[in-house]
């Protein structure tokens, strides 16, 4: 990227209120050059009227919004085109909107990495909200952007082509900034570097994905038993370093924040009962049991 910025998209204190109702509070959101950045939350938690203000078409009640780059490309959750072009004819129109001279044959590849290969020559007017949404995309990216601001990129896409989208997003980094919302937490995980999570207009969490998960996640253990599954939840509740602990036939769960204990304590504490032991198996929470924790 020609702007070399570390951080080129920056909040400050960021606020937008609408009547009696705080769609963003005093949001500190920082993403870093060159790196995908998934922005996820609840229905309303804030994240179209974050959006909205990076890309110039709102204005914060106070604080402040820093998009910067030579060129910014914006797209919407959904996208609109006139129906009488071709969606060649979007995409060209896009690049001409721009000083980059793009090669004609750039424009052909964007829109065979974006799924629409097939439908070059198609008027948009035939097209689905899918198809609409992978044009729209082709279309923001023909310029290769510094920086890319997308709402919900794959909402209304089947697994097959939210696939190629993610891959496409993918691709930008390092090229492009690319700051996506979307509710869709696979989807995150699968191409984000960093990850922020608005909660009722608050950002409650930033930073790469591992750390949320190491700061919130806990690590549930199975423990099959062949026998004494009632001594076993027995023993599990007297000690410090055990949390939650439940039994669904001959599998007790064990939930415990404290990973180093468990992996120290648990088999010495299950020789000494005496049951014999067919396995413990670690379970690692997932993002969407992690984010709900967050957000609750």
């Amino acid at each position: 990227m020609e702007n070399q910025t570390p951080h080129p998209v920056i909040t400050d204190r960021l606020t937008k209120v609408y009547g009696s109702t705080v769609a963003l509070a005093g949001v500190d959101l920082t993403v870093s050059r060159g790196t995908v950045y998934g922005l996820v939350g609840p229905n309303g938690a804030g994240k179209t009227t974050l959006l909205g203000i990076l890309a110039g078409l709102r204005h914060p009640t106070s604080g402040s919004a820093t998009v910067q780059g030579r060129r910014i490309s914006v797209l919407p959750d959904t996208p609109a085109f006139d129906k009488w072009l071709t969606a060649r004819e979007v995409v060209a129109l896009s690049a001409s909107m721009s000083s980059v001279d793009v090669p004609q044959s750039r424009i052909d590849e964007v829109l065979e990495e974006a799924g629409l290969g097939d439908a070059t020559k198609r008027k948009v007017k035939g097209f689905s909200r899918g198809m609409l949404q992978r044009l729209g995309l082709a279309a923001s990216v023909i310029t290769d952007p510094d920086v890319l601001l997308l709402d919900e990129p794959a909402a209304a896409l089947d697994p097959a082509g939210r696939r190629e989208v993610l891959d496409l997003v993918d691709r930008l980094k390092g090229r492009s900034t690319v700051l996506f919302s979307s509710h869709i937490l696979d989807d995150v995980q699968a191409v984000s570097d960093e990850i922020g999570i608005l909660s009722r207009g608050e950002l409650v969490f930033q930073g790469p994905l591992d750390r949320l998960l190491s700061e919130h996640s806990t690590t549930t253990y199975g423990i099959r038993v062949v026998s004494g599954v009632e001594d076993v939840l027995a023993a599990l509740a007297q000690v410090p370093w055990s949390g939650t602990v439940s039994a669904r036939g001959s599998v007790v769960s064990l939930e415990s924040p404290d990973v180093d204990a468990v992996q120290r304590e648990l088999v010495p504490l299950l020789a000494s009962l005496g049951h014999p032991v067919v396995s413990i198996q670690p379970i690692s929470e997932s993002l969407e049991s992690v984010f709900l924790k967050v957000t609750s």
